[in-house]
């Protein structure tokens, strides 16, 4: 009998992924410290308690993914992976420095955070695609289930110590020395980049440059039945689903009357199950499509508890449940999009999947925010449980016509 959690983490076995990984979890969580300032300075500090300028500011953050889609899958596909990745990392390090000495100094204000939201998403959106596919480079096709998995396990497990260091870094010293941390995380996965053994990277082929290039990714989506209903799904539940930045806040301090650190310690709680569901995906052999109806729905349902939260705690473990179901989602997605995609046309698809994923969140955020300040943070919990039960009516459509095609 096979034990639990056997080849979980195979992967590290790696030097090269070993290094990236080190660099990358170091840098993700100076991401989730930036993440829960950025929220607890718009919310508490650069306006009322306004869930609309925290929704303006995720719209305007996430945006660029679908704005620059024909550029970042481009860019993916046909640039060095590395000294892509070089190039976005240093740029969002950047960013965070300065956007931390404005918030130190007391210069910060609202319309800065709206402008560096935006840059921050256009340098995000170039590196997310790299990033997804860069690790076929680092472990080979054999491998990728189980270390796009980890990655996933990385970037959660950051999701638990980042928001806490958040909170404990506003409540000691201001909300400026967190994005100052962030800005100094970077250099972690910099060096990272610089030390992994070139001779040992296994470069994907590169796509010939031609016109129509990004319409080709389309037309390749197109034609796959699969691919489009995930697209669907994930257009869904990111657009109305993934907007934990308003939900959180407004239950946390409108509701509950949490302060910073109780802010935080909410992110960590929700990371707790994203942990736990990226640890499960990394022991499995393969993706299943299966998989993602049970995530739809476990979201919807952790959702509608959320909703119905009598107190603190219970809102709490609620958020353990929706984080697991949220990443046996969108890992799942991820793993079944590029292991069912050719490997030149991997950047694209995986630029339209991010695309899709995060782009509609200027218009899922702001609706999501409207909904928070009119008519409350519970209702706009069940906007996200909404979008869920959708996606899982998605994936059973998907299935029912897969069994039909036998």
């Amino acid at each position: 009998m096979r034990p639990p959690f056997a080849g979980t983490f195979r992967s590290l076995k790696g030097f090269n992924y070993r290094v990236w990984a080190a660099g990358a979890f170091v840098s993700n969580i100076g991401t989730w410290v930036q993440r829960t300032a950025q929220d607890w300075l718009v919310f508490t500090q650069l306006t009322p308690h306004d869930a609309f300028a925290v929704s303006l500011v995720m719209a305007l953050q996430f945006g660029p993914q679908l704005l620059l889609l024909p550029l970042t899958g481009f860019a993916a596909d046909h640039f060095n992976q590395r000294k892509l990745l070089i190039a976005t990392q240093t740029t969002m390090g950047a960013l965070a420095l300065i956007l931390g000495l404005l918030t130190v100094t007391g210069a910060v204000q609202l319309w800065h955070v709206y402008i560096f939201a935006f840059l921050f998403g256009s340098a995000a959106a170039f590196d997310a695609p790299v990033r997804q596919t860069f690790v076929a480079e680092l472990v080979g096709e054999a491998d990728l289930h189980n270390a796009v998995a980890l990655n996933s396990t990385s970037f959660n497990a950051a999701r638990m110590i980042g928001p806490a260091i958040a909170g404990l870094t506003i409540a000691a010293v201001g909300t400026g020395w967190a994005f100052l941390l962030n800005g100094a995380s970077f250099v972690a996965v910099l060096v990272s980049l610089a030390c992994l053994r070139l001779a040992t990277l296994r470069p994907i082929a590169r796509a010939q440059r031609a016109k129509g290039g990004f319409t080709e990714g389309f037309r390749y989506v197109w034609r796959r039945p699969d691919l489009m209903a995930i697209l669907v799904m994930l257009f869904l539940v990111g657009t109305f689903g993934l907007n934990f930045p308003i939900f959180i806040s407004t239950m946390a301090i409108a509701v509950f009357h949490a302060d910073a650190q109780g802010f935080g310690l909410l992110s960590s709680c929700m990371a707790i199950g994203t942990v736990a569901g990226a640890l499960w995906a990394a022991g499995r052999d393969q993706p299943r499509f299966g998989l993602l109806l049970g995530g739809a729905l476990v979201f919807g349902l952790g959702c509608t508890a959320a909703a119905l939260a009598p107190g603190y705690w219970f809102f709490a473990a609620t958020l353990v449940v929706i984080g697991m179901a949220a990443l046996t989602l969108t890992n799942t997605s991820n793993s079944l999009m590029q292991l069912s995609t050719e490997r030149a046309m991997r950047g694209r698809v995986m630029a339209l999947r991010i695309g899709i994923a995060l782009g509609g969140t200027p218009i899922g955020a702001p609706i999501v925010g409207w909904v928070a300040n009119n008519l409350g943070p519970r209702w706009a919990l069940g906007v996200g449980a909404a979008s869920g039960f959708a996606a899982a009516g998605v994936a059973l459509y998907a299935l029912a016509r897969r069994a039909q095609r036998g």
